[in-house]
């Protein structure tokens, strides 16, 4: 362990470097872009909008993690445009010499350009491609460019990626740094309203990435204004704190790890509460990386095995007692960051990090930290060890739940659930399985389908909150039993996405608080049990119709007040006085099978909501917020959100 070293300044290795011109390198053109936005940012959909102020974003923390940035400020400006604001060093206006051109030109027209190629530029980045600000630019109705270096504001414009302005000096400063203004392209994107939720929480994310890093996140949109000031001196350490708020911890320290090899950086933060659930949160370079990678695996391979060997040291295990992997994790809230040179992301969206280096450095720093922690603090290792064990126990029992269901199902002969009106189509990605509330509204549903590739199975009854609710506890729960056989690929840890019957879960409940409450507790059974169909997209909601309106024989239903107004307006015509009945529908129940399948199941003429989680620990803190033990914060919630609610009803 002689060349391992901790190191709680992650920046401490880095040296003063001049950054100039001979830094940005160029690898190819910039053509492809606006022909394929979705290779550079995801999707032209509200993800890739956002995308843009994040590559923007990166290159200000990519400042940040060389040493030269303390300040970052993200505006949403009147008109939906975007600014970004950094007091870094300035991106570089002397002349690149591979193009004889300013490297800031460079910078924002060359695909492939920037100063993350050679490592002179910067020891770690996020912004690994060095795509950014030129895919940025492309994607732009227009965007704008201000440096402030040596003394001198220098300002570039551009449009849909060409230049419109030249490098001119407009003007002289005593401040070094960048602002990026820029208007996204309606031809590139489906929609260009900038969700302020949204940038906020990720950019509290960075902060908390970076301690001491000060990020402002400003709207000033009429009606919409509001601004957050956001500086973490604890860190990652903080970020575990954050996502704990709405749960109980059982040991009060946030238990923090860091060490360096070389130029590889890891840095851990972990705290168990009394839920069930893991929440990991892993980062390579500030860069979130969802579906984990090396570092992950480094940090569950040394979790387990210095909880198992502090176990057995202490006698809380014995003979060849042992907790797994899962026990382990069970009420788990961890946040692992990495910073390295050369991170080995898997695709542009880089999701996941491959770089096998850096799982031997977060193996060795996990398992030499959490060792001398849990010496040094028995109390909360014996807590810890007997939560594992407990989560063990239940485990077992949750097996021994699904044999009894597996041996009652051969017994019976009956291995799907009698309330199933199952479809004759067998192909998985062709057939759907609407779950629906009551008996009633199952009734009109199933002669309402079409039985070639439509499922229906009515609930009826109060469904477990398994937000409150071990694995044992929901093997045998005779309301989720029959949606678990009915799909067909287990639950937990034992989920075969490859024996799903259905690749639509269609969840249909009433407008109203109870089919909300129906939806949320089946969501959360999803999220916590059956996490790939949220993960794969298969999970949808129904929207039914709140308003029927007839006149004559003409008949119409409306989604919202709003279309109610206007379909009313419509039916009228010319005749203002003619008189439109409106009726609400008080649920799905009181609607005929024809008029179900109409306005709810027809694929030609109904509407889903696809049910997506595109930020993990916002989805965790949403379901423990709204269905976990504590009341206090549900109750804030609520209030404060409780004018929303009323344009939520659908």
């Amino acid at each position: 362990m002689s060349e391992f070293h901790e190191s709680n300044e992650l920046n401490s290795t880095l040296v003063e470097h001049e950054y100039t011109g001979s830094e940005i390198q160029v690898l190819e053109g910039l053509e492809a872009v606006r022909k394929r936005p979705g290779m550079y940012i995801g999707s032209t959909s509200e993800s890739g909008l956002h995308h843009l102020v994040y590559e923007i974003v990166d290159n200000s923390i990519d400042e940040a993690l060389a040493g030269y940035c303390t300040d970052i400020t993200v505006t949403i400006n009147q008109g939906n445009t975007i600014t970004v604001t950094d007091n870094g060093r300035g991106i570089p206006v002397d002349i690149q010499p591979q193009t004889g051109r300013p490297a800031l030109e460079v910078v924002f027209t060359v695909l492939h350009a920037g100063g993350k190629f050679g490592g002179g530029g910067y020891k770690v980045s996020g912004g690994l491609h060095g795509v950014g600000a030129s895919v940025v630019n492309a994607l732009s109705e227009w965007l704008e460019v201000q440096v402030h270096k040596n003394g001198k504001i220098y300002e570039m414009k551009f449009a849909r990626g060409h230049i419109t302005q030249e490098m001119t000096v407009v003007g002289e400063t005593a401040y070094t740094g960048t602002t990026v203004t820029f208007k996204p392209d309606p031809e590139m994107f489906d929609a260009v309203e900038f969700d302020y939720d949204t940038l906020h929480t990720r950019m509290r994310e960075e902060a908390f990435l970076n301690a001491g890093l000060r990020i402002r996140t400003v709207d000033l949109r009429p009606g919409m204004e509001q601004e957050h000031d956001m500086c973490y001196e604890g860190g990652i350490r903080e970020f575990v704190q954050f996502i704990n708020r709405n749960k109980t911890p059982i040991h009060d320290d946030v238990i923090y790890m860091s060490g360096s090899r070389e130029d590889a950086m890891a840095e851990v933060a972990m705290q168990y509460n009394d839920g069930y659930s893991e929440v990991i949160v892993s980062f390579a370079n500030n860069v979130h990386t969802p579906e984990g990678g090396m570092h992950e695996e480094g940090f569950k391979r040394a979790l387990t095995n210095a909880l198992n060997t502090y176990g057995k040291k202490t006698g809380l295990l014995k003979g060849d007692d042992k907790v797994s992997g899962d026990d382990c994790r069970e009420g788990l809230t961890c946040v692992i960051s990495v910073k390295l040179t050369e991170a080995q992301f898997e695709g542009q969206t880089k999701a996941k990090l491959g770089n096998a280096e850096i799982r031997t450095l977060v193996n060795a720093v996990v398992s030499d930290k959490l060792e001398e922690y849990l010496e040094e603090n028995p109390a909360v290792g014996r807590t810890i060890v007997e939560k594992a064990m407990t989560a063990s126990r239940a485990r077992e029992a949750a097996r021994r739940a699904r044999e009894n269901i597996r041996r009652k199902n051969a017994l019976d002969g009956a291995t799907l659930p009698g309330k199933l009106a199952d479809c004759y189509e067998r192909d998985a990605a062709l057939t759907e399985l609407y779950i629906v509330e009551g008996d009633s509204a199952g009734g009109s549903a199933k002669q309402g389908r079409d039985s070639r590739f439509q499922a229906i199975l009515p609930l009826w009854g109060k469904m477990l909150n398994v937000e409150k609710a071990r694995a044992d506890k929901v093997y045998g729960n005779d309301k989720l039993t029959p949606v678990i056989t009915a799909l067909g690929a287990g639950l937990g840890e034992d989920f075969d996405e490859n024996k799903l019957r259905y690749h639509k879960v269609i969840i249909m409940a009433d407008a109203d608080v109870d089919g909300a409450h129906i939806r949320t507790l089946l969501l959360t059974f999803f999220f916590r049990f059956m996490r790939p169909l949220i993960d794969r997209g298969y999970v949808y909601a129904a929207v039914p119709p709140l308003y029927k309106l007839v006149r004559g024989k003409t008949t119409r239903v409306a989604f919202s007040d709003p279309e109610r107004d206007r379909i009313s307006a419509e039916m009228r015509g010319d005749n203002p006085n003619a008189k439109v009945d409106i009726s609400r529908y008080k649920g799905l129940g009181e609607m005929d099978p024809h008029e179900l399948w109409e306005t709810t199941m027809d694929p030609r003429t109904r509407t889903l909501k696809r049910i997506t989680m595109a930020d993990a620990v916002k989805a965790d803190e949403i379901f423990t917020l709204l269905m976990g033990e504590k009341v206090e914060p549900r109750r804030e919630y609520i209030e404060q959100n409780a004018g929303k609610a009323m344009n939520l009803d659908y």
